[in-house]
């Protein structure tokens, strides 16, 4: 019985890590769908603290045909929040105080390569497959913050099929990491959308990753607003303008 209980434990102490961070128990993302059944489709992220229900809105502002579907995953992780607020989610713990640059003005994640993001990556590509993404049917992804940041190690670290790229007030996330990759995303139809004045992540590192994107051949289409970390009523009216140009 010693023996037993001695094996428990030092198996505990070995696994306990890394079931923490695997946890098989959360490989499928609980996913919203509205609107109609598709084609065409666009799966959006939320942001750090947020959850999948606050993107329900709009569903009724940005404008998509009858037809078209709206996906919202929720992120894997929970996050307690300190204002008496109800608690969120996330894509992977993020500490931003961890972060930030000199004089408090934002954080700079250039030169993170944080493991949570390349799995919460791995979580999204199978929502996308399990709702039926594929070359002949393809997925416009994207998402607001954390969720654009996750929307980018998608699309610049796999080879999952995309009809174009959202980021809504999002930032480079492993800036070298991403711009290896970058080209081979040559001419898909890309929608940023930064505030000027975002305290959070600064405007010129998004403008930064668009960059980037025009010098891998991207097509980026690009929309600044006088505001800060938000999506303003321009940019949903924006978005949906370049949702109606793209190629069916």
């Amino acid at each position: 019985m010693k023996r037993r209980r001695w094996l428990i434990m030092l198996t505990a102490l070995i696994l306990g890590p890394a079931l923490a961070y695997w946890q098989p128990w959360q490989t499928r993302l609980q996913v919203i769908a509205k609107g109609g059944k598709g084609p065409p489709d666009i799966m959006l992220l939320h942001g750090y603290g947020s959850a999948a229900e606050y993107w329900l809105p709009y569903t009724q502002t940005i404008p998509f045909p009858p037809a078209g579907r709206f996906l919202f995953p929720q992120a894997p992780e929970t996050v307690a929040r300190k204002d008496g607020r109800r608690d969120g989610r996330a894509w992977w713990d993020l500490d931003l105080a961890a972060h930030l640059r000199p004089g408090n003005l934002g954080v700079d994640l250039t030169q993170e390569d944080p493991r949570g993001i390349e799995r919460a990556a791995h979580l999204v590509r199978r929502a996308l497959a399990r709702e039926g993404n594929a070359a002949d049917r393809l997925f416009v992804l994207g998402g607001f913050s954390q969720g654009a940041m996750v929307s980018c190690q998608v699309a610049f670290t796999s080879d999952e099929p995309l009809a174009a790229l959202v980021l809504l007030s999002g930032t480079p996330v492993d800036r070298a990491g991403w711009r290896e990759q970058m080209s081979r995303r040559k001419g898909l139809p890309v929608f940023m959308a930064h505030g000027r004045a975002d305290n959070i992540l600064p405007y010129d590192l998004a403008d930064r990753l668009r960059a980037d994107l025009v010098a891998a051949g991207l097509a980026v289409t690009f929309v600044p607003f006088d505001g800060g970390h938000e999506i303003p009523g321009e940019v949903v009216a924006a978005l949906g303008k370049f949702l109606a140009g793209l190629k069916r």
